[in-house]
């Protein structure tokens, strides 16, 4: 959600076709079966649901049609193509338009387990199979909406939100701690780490709190927030209140919790 990039994105022909390479195929072939087995038993049920009904090739990156008819047949969202990084105002603009940003370039072996910022294994597994759930869509199309009305200093705070639920969020269930955030579900050792490391905080989800959350993109995360989930996924629907901009104002006059690790690139 920033500009500055060290990666190439492959841009699409004129039929939206990307061609990907033998070696970039295989990459995907392996991240698909390694974080699949991954994720057994620890992904919410509306993400396996998903990830069923958007039926991902497992040998070859998908072509971003073959994932947005699927998606538009059952949201009405769609992927869209875009450079490794953007700006907060087209990321924000693209989500209030129900278009998923999908950076178009894959990670390489040298990076398979960490890489500096999201490739479209991430973008695609990791979050468009919740896409096709109706309360997910639903708040990630708010808080697109949210994001493009507020100003600079605001969406600072906003992405907060987004990176404690739809990257790293957690589900309390009857059924024991699952996962839904993308970034979460599409790295084998965020799973593992945010599942059973015993040094994690995991905090019952609150807005204003999660406002004030510093946070850093590059290391293990020390916080994660979890929804109480009573039957389905529609909990995720009490963050699309009309009072979150007035818990944004709040959350800049109290300032932020201090930092849980080094203070070096927080957010």
């Amino acid at each position: 959600m920033a500009k500055g990039t060290k990666y190439i994105s492959k841009v699409p022909d004129e039929q939206g076709f990307i061609q990907w390479s033998a070696e970039e195929n295989s990459i995907w072939q392996e991240l698909f079966a390694r974080q699949l087995a991954c994720i057994k038993d620890k992904a919410c049920d509306e993400y396996h649901d998903g990830l069923v009904k958007l039926n991902l090739p497992t040998d070859r990156i998908p072509q971003l049609d073959e994932v947005s008819k699927v998606l538009k047949a059952t949201t009405g969202w769609q992927c869209y193509p875009v450079p490794a990084l953007i700006g907060f105002g087209e990321f924000f603009k693209l989500l209030s338009e129900k278009k998923f940003p999908v950076a178009t370039f894959i990670r390489s072996r040298e990076e398979m387990d960490y890489l500096q910022e999201p490739d479209i294994f991430h973008e695609i597994f990791g979050h468009c199979p919740l896409l096709t759930n109706a309360s997910f869509a639903n708040y990630t199309e708010a808080f697109g909406k949210m994001g493009l009305n507020a100003s600079k200093e605001q969406r600072v705070f906003l992405a907060r939100l987004y990176w404690f639920t739809i990257e790293f969020g957690l589900l309390d269930t009857p059924n024991g701690l699952r996962i839904y955030g993308g970034g979460v579900l599409s790295s084998p050792g965020e799973t593992e780490y945010a599942m059973h490391s015993a040094e994690v905080e995991r905090k019952p989800f609150d807005v204003l709190d999660v406002l004030r959350t510093p946070y850093r993109i590059d290391i293990m995360q020390p916080i994660y927030y979890l929804l109480t989930k009573v039957s389905d996924l529609d909990d995720i629907r009490k963050l699309e209140v009309d009072d979150i901009m007035e818990l944004v104002a709040k959350a800049q006059m109290l300032g932020l919790h201090e930092a849980k690790f080094p203070t070096k690139q927080a957010s």
